[in-house]
């Protein structure tokens, strides 16, 4: 089998896997990104020579309590009672763990970015590897779960609208890249990757951005032209973000020398490689939505 068939159909799989499970109820939803979850942390483990139980451990035990905190106070909507009998509003703990975890993943992402630019950093500290695995790699995850909800329930299409644009933005960036593309956008990190393809991947995005808000997400015709600008400013997230995570994954990869994070995907690599962009795109657009909540 060449190696063109090989990436067609593991890719075809991958897709098949995510959409189905994404579609047929929360639980499956919540069920298949925790499976990647941990197939992420071990091969984290292997491009940082990490032991890998106790980061299985810990991701495991911070993916299973958040979510099913925040499954929780969405499905119900409901309080519980504690110990001493009080009444305890569950909405209101989420909302203040949400924002502890949220700030919490915006400083490791500005470590990452950092980390990212600095050409004399070509080593990662253990302390780093640490906080990277929890910043970099868990977090994301469970902010990759928190945006598939609207303002009451779980919605599969907003988090499939986020895979189609990142699907687009990264499909584009690459064929306009290859076609046209002749300035180096990060050549000491990632040597194929363009100016000429990132700008083409965001105009591209931006034009499935709009065509999701008028044809797939459906918004009522007094929210149309707010719901456009708010998928094309996700767009934006996902275009510049999206190709952020993606190099910043390629510098681990670089120091780690190794060319994809796993091979579980025939021609894809690891399940790091298919997911660095919504690692770092998710949180950023969860941040994005309690903008547009508390300014609204």
């Amino acid at each position: 089998m060449n190696e063109t068939l090989k990436r067609l159909i593991s890719g075809a799989i991958y897709i098949l896997l995510l959409l189905s499970s994404i579609l047929f109820s929360t639980e499956s939803f919540l069920l298949i990104f925790g499976v990647f979850l941990i197939i992420a942390v071990f091969e984290y483990c292997n491009l940082m020579l990490l032991n890998k139980t106790f980061p299985l451990l810990i991701a495991i035990s911070v993916y299973s309590l958040i979510t099913l905190i925040c499954f929780y106070s969405k499905e119900t909507q409901n309080y519980l009672i504690d110990s001493f009998g009080y009444r305890i509003n569950l909405l209101s703990i989420t909302s203040i763990l949400n924002a502890a975890l949220l700030i919490i993943t915006i400083i490791v992402f500005i470590k990452a970015i950092l980390f990212l630019f600095n050409d004399k950093i070509q080593s990662i500290t253990i302390s780093s590897k640490y906080l990277y695995l929890l910043g970099y790699i868990i977090l994301p995850f469970v902010f990759i779960t928190k945006i598939s909800y609207g303002e009451n329930s779980y919605n599969p299409k907003i988090i499939i609208s986020v895979f189609i644009l990142i699907w687009t933005n990264d499909t584009f960036a690459y064929l306009v890249g290859k076609s046209i593309g002749r300035h180096k956008l990060f050549e000491r990190v990632s040597p194929k990757k363009t100016i000429e393809g990132f700008l083409g991947g965001i105009i591209f995005a931006n034009i499935a951005a709009f065509l999701i808000s008028k044809f797939y997400i459906r918004a009522n015709p007094e929210f149309s032209q707010k719901s456009i600008a708010i998928w094309i400013t996700i767009a934006l997230i996902v275009g510049i973000f999206g190709s952020i995570g993606d190099l910043i994954e390629s510098k681990f990869k670089r120091i780690a020398c190794v060319k994809d994070s796993g091979n579980i995907m025939p021609g894809h690599g690891g399940i790091l490689d298919r997911l660095d962009s919504i690692i770092f795109v998710a949180p950023i657009v969860y941040l994005f939505y309690q903008i547009l909540y508390y300014v609204s």
